[in-house]
C-alpha cells in the first residue's frame, strides 16, 4: 500500500511490480522463508528487466523520482571536469571511466568541458548494466555532444586489462546493496525479508560471520539498527586492482565511521525515493522506487589502502566544488533568468543545509602526485 496522495503507478509499472514481487516471493520460498535484505535490495534494484535500475520508467529529473547534481546545473559537470583535466594532463593523456552514468548528462558535460580545456580523454568508458539507461545515455550524449559520441564506449563489466586514467562515480555507491543489521542482547542479527501472505515483512536471523565480525568491532549498543556497505567495499577493491595509474573520484552522500554509527543515528540511513517523495520503507513499491543507504567513507578508505591505493583527499561537496572553480564559473556572463537559476542551483549544491555538507567527495589514487585541486580548500582525511 502507498499513501493515497502519492501518484499511482501506471498499469505497465504495476504489472512489472507484481511480476518482480512474485519472483522475490518465489526466492523467499525456495530459501526457507526469508532472504537477506542485501539480496532483496539487489533484486529490487537490479533484477533483469524488472528491477528499478533495469526497467524503463523515468528515474531522473522532474518527471522521475529524484534529481542528481548534474541535472541541477551544467556547472557541476564543469567543476568535475576541472579536476579530471588536472589528472589527465598529469598523465599525458588517459581514459575516463564513469560507473553508473545515470541520464548521461554528466558524461556529456564532462566531454564538452574537457574539449574546451584541451584535455579530452582517449576513451570515455561507461560501465552500465542497464540496457534502458544505456539507451538514455546514448541519446543524451548524441543530443548534447554529438561530435564526441564516437569517443564513448559502453562496458558490460569492469575492464579486465589495466585502466589508466580517472574512474568516476557520482551517486553510485549509495545504490549498491547493503547488509542491514540489529544489535541484540544475544548478538548480531541480520535483517531479512519474508512474506506473510499479503506483503513483504521484516525478519531476522543470526548474522553471517563477515557481518557479525564487522559489526562487533563497532561496539554499538543493544538495539542499534543500521547498515554495512559490503558491496561498496568490494567495488572499491575490484576497481583498485584494475587501476594501473590514475585516480578513483567518488561523490556521494554519507559520513565517516564515527558519524555514520553515531549513537543518535540508531535507526540507520536507509532511504527510498518515489516521485520526489522520500521515505524509509523499502518493502513497498518493489521495483518502482529507488532504495539507498548512505556511504560509510572510512570503510572505503580502508578498502583502498588495503589494495595499495593512496587516499588523496576527502572533503565536503561544497569544498570540492569551490576548489574546482564553481565560484569563478558562476561569474561568467549569463542572461538574468539563467543567472538566477544558476545561483539557486549552486546554493543547493553547496549550502550546508542542502547538498553541500551531506554530500562528500573522496579520491583514491595510484601513481598520482597531489594535491588534487578539489581538495585544496579543505581536506578532511584526518576524520576518516
Amino acid at each position: 500500500m502507498i499513501p493515497a496522495d502519492w501518484p499511482a503507478p501506471t498499469p505497465e509499472d504495476r504489472a512489472r511490480h507484481l511480476e518482480l514481487a512474485a519472483r522475490i516471493r518465489a526466492e523467499i520460498a525456495a530459501t526457507g522463508g526469508a532472504i537477506p535484505f542485501t539480496r532483496f535490495m539487489e533484486l529490487a534494484l537490479y533484477a533483469p528487466a524488472l528491477g528499478y535500475y533495469s526497467a524503463p520508467q523515468p528515474k531522473f529529473g522532474e518527471h522521475g523520482d529524484f534529481i542528481t547534481a548534474p541535472e541541477l546545473t551544467p556547472l557541476f559537470g564543469r567543476c568535475v571536469a576541472n579536476q579530471v583535466a588536472q589528472v589527465l594532463q598529469a598523465l599525458g593523456g588517459a581514459d575516463v571511466l564513469e560507473a553508473g552514468a545515470g541520464s548521461g548528462v554528466l558524461a556529456a558535460e564532462l566531454l564538452l568541458s574537457l574539449e574546451r580545456l584541451g584535455n579530452l580523454p582517449q576513451r570515455y568508458l561507461i560501465l552500465e548494466l542497464s540496457a534502458g539507461l544505456r539507451a538514455l545515455q546514448r541519446d543524451t550524449v548524441s543530443r548534447l555532444a554529438p561530435h564526441l559520441l564516437p569517443r564513448v564506449q559502453w562496458l558490460d563489466a569492469m575492464p579486465e586489462g589495466g585502466l589508466r586514467g580517472v574512474v568516476l562515480g557520482n551517486e553510485l555507491l549509495d545504490a549498491m546493496p547493503a547488509a542491514r543489521f540489529r544489535v541484540t542482547a544475544q548478538g548480531i542479527a541480520e535483517q531479512c525479508v519474508s512474506w506473510n501472505g499479503a506483503r513483504f515483512i521484516w525478519a531476522e536471523r543470526p548474522a553471517s560471520t563477515n557481518v557479525a565480525a564487522k559489526v562487533s568491532a563497532l561496539g554499538l549498543a543493544s538495539g542499534y539498527l543500521s547498515e554495512i556497505g559490503l558491496h561498496a567495499d568490494a567495488w572499491i577493491r575490484s576497481m583498485s586492482v584494475r587501476l594501473t595509474q590514475g585516480i578513483i573520484l567518488l561523490l556521494d552522500y554519507g559520513f565517516p565511521r564515527a558519524e555514520f554509527y553515531h549513537p543518535q543515528r540508531g535507526q540507520g540511513t536507509l532511504m527510498c525515493h518515489y516521485r520526489h517523495r522520500t521515505h524509509d520503507d523499502p518493502l513497498i513499491l518493489v521495483g518502482l522506487q529507488d532504495v539507498t543507504t548512505h556511504v560509510e567513507f572510512t570503510a572505503l578508505a580502508e578498502a583502498a589502502r588495503e589494495t595499495g591505493l593512496d587516499v588523496l583527499g576527502y572533503t565536503s561537496q561544497a569544498a570540492f566544488l569551490i576548489g574546482c572553480g564553481v565560484t569563478e564559473l558562476a561569474l561568467e556572463p549569463a542572461a538574468t533568468r539563467a543567472h538566477m537559476q544558476q545561483a539557486q542551483a549552486i546554493n543547493k549544491l553547496t549550502a550546508p543545509q542542502e547538498m553541500g555538507e551531506l554530500f562528500k567527495a573522496i579520491a583514491f589514487g595510484r601513481g598520482v602526485r597531489g594535491p588534487l585541486r578539489g581538495f585544496v580548500v579543505q581536506d578532511r582525511r584526518s576524520r576518516l
